[in-house]
């Protein structure tokens, strides 16, 4: 008896097969599921033919036939890779905790992400142990906290995964650590300066080696902040009107990581002459050549 029909089913799809007289073989071009086979019991698809003759009879064979089961096993591998997202540090970040938490998340939506692909590399030292990796469906959540300080400065994390088809994604983001306060210096005015000019005039140097630039502020009397402008070479100046009496005034320096130096002056505006109250010239009259005292009375 000839063969009538030739199908096979994958993935729930039912397809004929064509008879080739060259090949002497009944054959078809299919489209691959659009899924990577890893979720599917035993990591393929199970590829079930049916062969039906004329008069009728037919055979059925699949993946667990004991001599064509592995010629019946579709394999099919996904070609996007997962997705790495960094959320902590971010880019450019300046941190002022030299120990941060670094913290990333890897995503795939087809095969799933394998755990034993996710590694993290900070500057160049690959981390083997401490990773915290927490499985939601085929997606992780990942976390580590250095168990070294790192050194201030520039630090560049790479994280790379894959999936469970060999797809490989890599993520890297840079920030800076910085755990020293910004350098304050000022020159004027002197601490417990006292005055009778009402504008006074403050000037130092600013500068932070790791990030700056350097944010001046001044504040007269526990008034207003005021920004004052710092030049390229870290220096600057700036005119304040005093009061009468005593003023106070702080001056901060605040670097990109947020860490700040104050520096605190004391200034006396004292803009009223003193008052002589009396004086007595003893003894008065005097004789030619001999002393006399002199003694005056001021109050201020």
């Amino acid at each position: 008896m000839a063969v009538k029909t030739v199908q096979v089913v994958i993935n729930g799809q039912t397809h004929t097969l064509t008879y080739n007289a060259t090949t002497k073989k009944y054959e078809a071009t299919i489209t691959a599921p659009s899924t990577s086979s890893y979720n599917q019991n035993g990591h393929y698809y199970n590829v079930k033919v049916k062969a039906t003759d004329e008069a009728g009879n037919s055979v059925t064979k699949d993946a667990t036939d004991t001599t064509l089961g592995s010629s019946l096993q579709l394999k099919v591998k996904e070609k996007v890779a997962p997705v790495i997202s960094i959320t902590a540090p971010s880019s450019s970040a300046k941190l002022t905790n030299n120990k941060p938490v670094i913290n990333w998340t890897v995503t795939d939506a087809d095969s799933g992400v394998n755990p034993s692909t996710i590694k993290l590399i900070i500057d160049s030292q690959t981390i083997t142990t401490g990773i915290t990796k927490t499985q939601s469906g085929k997606n992780y959540t990942c976390s580590y906290t250095p168990t070294t300080a790192l050194s201030d400065g520039t630090h560049t994390i790479k994280v790379s995964a894959s999936d469970y088809d060999g797809n490989v994604a890599t993520q890297s983001v840079t920030f800076t650590v910085d755990t020293v306060p910004p350098e304050l210096s000022v020159s004027a005015p002197v601490d417990n300066l006292v005055t009778n000019q009402s504008s006074l005039v403050v000037k130092g140097t600013t500068n932070d080696v790791t990030s700056s630039p350097v944010t001046l502020t001044i504040k007269l009397n526990g008034g207003t902040e005021q920004t004052v402008e710092v030049g390229s070479d870290g220096s600057f100046t700036k005119t304040l009107t005093l009061v009468t009496g005593e003023n106070t005034i702080v001056i901060t320096a605040k670097d990109g990581a947020g860490k700040t130096s104050t520096v605190t002056k004391k200034v006396v505006l004292d803009q009223t002459a003193p008052v002589i109250q009396s004086v007595t010239i003893s003894p008065n009259p005097v004789n030619a050549g001999a002393t006399y005292t002199i003694s005056v009375e001021v109050t201020d």
